[in-house]
């Protein structure tokens, strides 16, 4: 009930706007890919990247937690939002525990008896400082990075914003824009936003999350280090999308083997409404979403999602557009820039990398991360002679033990 109260919340919410062009898909320069992610190969971790970092979160009482479910930074912080806790952790980007946010943090009224869980975060810009923005039932919650809240506003006069802006400054992207043109209104996959100009891409009717099932393997929308371009991804298809501010171009079109795909009418035919998630629980070998979307130099970066867990099946692949070759992230074989330590947990008995891929690309890096049980788990594989740790891993290994708090992996790839 509250999850559909919050999406309630979120399609009332949506920005309105007048002035707009129904854009079409510039097609012109597209490139097909056929790619088989079971032929994938490893590779040594240093062949694809310059940097290995890894970073402790500091373990105490208070910031104790499972997983990273979503990881931002800001500044010279990670928040971290762990949904078995419901809570959001702050560390400095040394790992250092500084706050913690959760439902016994919220200030109520007295009167207030409404359901104070938050299933995630948002972050926003006030008057030059950052806060974080939680929603509960009733109210809309405002954090500082010092863990401290500064405010509450009722959802219902919450002016919710879910841009993204480009480097220029003028233009920003929205996600199910809506269309005001008088008492008529019409919801898109999202918007181009140029001051007075608004361009919308790939219409849907307005109670659509009401009628079927839409599956997601993440977020669709991905910044990857090109200024003033992103990557975009719609629900069932394989195409890769690239927004400017000027447009939106379908860049490349992948295409897996048949075991791999959705049927062709997938989305067409009647016979799968509300039957999805059934659809994919009796085919897990096929990819219901791509995710991790990303292009460093020559190398598209790819996760795809399905339902079966047979570890074998190939998901997170590097592919170089140049070369053509194809490499399986899971089987990467770890050297002495990573100190011979993994830097996911993807190829064996733990799934964080399996399930989230990399949480994020920021600044030229990639962060992923892992639990302390699989790090102990790795070490405890590797020969007494591959013991060249960073003193802070060293400390971690001397003080630390299989229950502490997870890893965050920095990694730098190369521009190839």
């Amino acid at each position: 009930m509250f999850k559909k109260l919050l999406l309630s919340l979120f399609l009332a919410l949506i920005f309105s706007i007048q002035a707009y062009a129904q854009g079409k898909v510039d097609s012109t320069e597209m490139v097909t890919l056929r790619i088989d992610p079971q032929s994938a190969r490893g590779a040594a971790v240093s062949q694809f990247f310059d940097e290995v970092k890894f970073i402790p979160l500091e373990t105490t009482k208070e910031s104790l937690f499972g997983s990273i479910s979503e990881l931002k930074i800001v500044k010279d912080y990670f928040l971290i939002f762990d949904y078995d806790t419901k809570a959001i952790l702050i560390f400095d980007k040394e790992g250092k525990f500084k706050s913690k946010i959760n439902a016994d943090k919220i200030e109520k009224d007295k009167a207030d008896r409404t359901n104070s869980n938050f299933y995630g975060f948002t972050t926003t810009e006030e008057n030059n400082e950052t806060l974080i923005q939680i929603y509960t039932e009733k109210y809309s919650f405002y954090f500082n990075l010092a863990g401290k809240q500064v405010k509450k506003i009722l959802n219902k006069d919450v002016k919710y914003n879910n841009d993204i802006k480009f480097e220029d400054n003028k233009t920003v992207v929205r996600q199910d824009f809506l269309v005001k043109n008088g008492t008529d209104s019409a919801y898109y996959e999202l918007g181009v936003i140029n001051n007075k100009d608004s361009i919308a891409y790939f219409p849907y009717a307005r109670k659509r999350y009401e009628k079927d099932e839409f599956w997601s393997g993440g977020e669709r929308v991905y910044r990857y280090g090109v200024a003033n371009e992103l990557f975009y991804l719609n629900f069932y298809d394989y195409n890769l999308y690239k927004i400017t501010p000027t447009k939106l171009s379908l860049a490349f079109r992948i295409i897996f083997p048949a075991a791999n795909s959705l049927p062709a009418d997938f989305t067409t035919n009647p016979i799968y409404i509300k039957k999805r998630g059934e659809y994919f629980r009796n085919n897990p070998k096929v990819f219901y979403s791509l995710s991790n979307t990303y292009q460093i130099g020559n190398n598209l970066y790819l996760k795809m999602s399905n339902l079966g867990w047979e570890p074998e099946i190939k998901k997170s692949i590097i592919y170089n557009i140049k070369s053509n070759e194809l490499t399986s992230i899971q089987d990467l074989e770890p050297d002495s820039l990573s100190s011979f330590l993994p830097i996911t947990d993807a190829g064996g008995q733990f799934y964080d990398f399996n399930n989230r891929g990399f949480h994020l690309f920021k600044d030229n890096y990639f962060y992923t991360s892992y639990s302390s049980l699989a790090m102990f788990t790795f070490k405890e594989q590797l020969s007494d002679k591959y013991n060249q740790f960073s003193p802070v891993m060293q400390a971690y290994f001397k003080t630390q033990n299989k229950k502490s708090n997870p890893i965050i992996v920095q990694l730098k790839p190369k521009k190839n």
